[in-house]
């Protein structure tokens, strides 16, 4: 089992926007959307961006989900929401296991915006928690089973998509970046890991819906069972079992034995073992290279959070590949073999 590494306030990493803050237009555009006047707004502050979040309770009973972000201000999150939006208005909603999209604003496709525009997105507010942390059995069998029937949904029948592939086809060159930033690494792991890396296209080759972000801030589970992934900006084509390995990195973080995990999940069971060793190395250049940035005002656990990432990634694939002993090392020891990583597509 893997010793827990340093911890994170869990659902209080976010500094958003509140509904105090939003433009008096854009106050107006929700309500007028939401079809009541928005009497108490709750922010949602987990995650790692700075856009506004909130569930939004109505003057009529209603509830909603509401994002929004300013195109000049927040460019990134806006053009992360406008993906959403895209994305859940492409899939198939009866077969997404989604929050189900109410309707947009500013997400035109083609659309020009001007230096005042927002992008504004409502969803259905659903009744749901997310998943304790450190993660507990329960919740990560109930997960990994939603992530196993998502892997064989028709959800995106016809939908043109991308491949993951073609979206982290920059992943595996930046081990280039940790080995110059890292010295304390091993070479001779970090040269392997490398070369791991460099066979990513073809261990990730599938035809499956992926999500490509399954962390706990994205993953609702509903007070009615069901078991919901937010965040759909960039779902793409890829191997079936991707997002149920991705699934696992914060489970390791945790400290949770996900070797055995792998071992009785069916799905994950299946996969080419030097293939999901391929996925952990290409996953650990991104987060490794990712947590070394600054950390941004808006969110000052996001580098901490890369590093949990990498470093989960970099003890599992060290374990696999027999680099060190099970338990492998714990972070803020002084082992030559300690490395440290970092969250997806932030």
């Amino acid at each position: 089992m893997h010793p827990p590494l340093e911890d994170l306030p869990h659902g209080l990493t976010a500094r958003r926007l509140e509904w105090v803050h939003l433009p008096p237009h854009v106050r107006r555009l929700v309500e007028q959307r939401c079809g009541t006047a928005v009497l108490e707004a709750r922010s949602v502050t987990g995650g790692y961006t700075p856009g506004f979040a909130s569930v939004l309770h109505g003057a009529d009973g209603s509830r909603h989900y509401v994002k929004a972000a300013s195109v000049t201000a927040q460019r990134s999150s806006a053009l992360t929401y406008a993906a959403e939006a895209a994305s859940l208005a492409a899939l198939d909603a009866e077969l997404l296991p989604a929050p189900r999209l109410s309707w947009s604003h500013g997400t035109e496709p083609g659309r020009r915006h001007r230096a005042d525009d927002w992008v504004v997105v409502g969803f259905e507010a659903v009744a749901a928690r997310a998943p304790r942390r450190p993660w507990h059995d329960d919740d990560l069998t109930t997960v990994l089973d939603a992530l196993a029937d998502l892997a064989v949904s028709p959800a995106a029948a016809g939908v043109d998509l991308t491949d993951v592939a073609e979206d982290l086809a920059d992943w595996p060159g930046r081990w280039a970046e940790v080995a110059a930033a890292r010295p304390d690494l091993d070479p001779g792991h970090v040269r392997e890991a490398e070369a791991l890396a460099r066979d990513l296209p073809a261990a990730v080759a599938g035809g499956s819906l992926v999500h490509g972000d399954v962390t706990d801030d994205n993953l609702l589970l509903g007070d009615d069972g069901r078991v919901l992934l937010c965040g759909w900006a960039w779902p793409a084509l890829g191997a079936p079992w991707l997002d149920s390995l991705w699934g696992l990195v914060g489970p390791c973080s945790d400290g949770v034995d996900v070797e055995a995990v792998l071992r009785r999940t069916p799905l994950l069971a299946a996969a080419p073992a030097e293939h999901v060793d391929t996925v952990l190395a290409a996953t650990a250049a991104y987060f490794l290279a990712s947590a070394g940035g600054r950390s941004p005002a808006w969110s000052p656990y996001l580098r901490l959070a890369q590093r949990r990432q990498g470093e989960a990634c970099w003890a599992w694939l060290g374990e696999r590949r027999g680099w060190w002993p099970a338990p492998a090392p714990r972070v803020g020891t002084s082992t030559r073999s300690e490395d440290l990583g970092g969250l997806v597509r932030r």
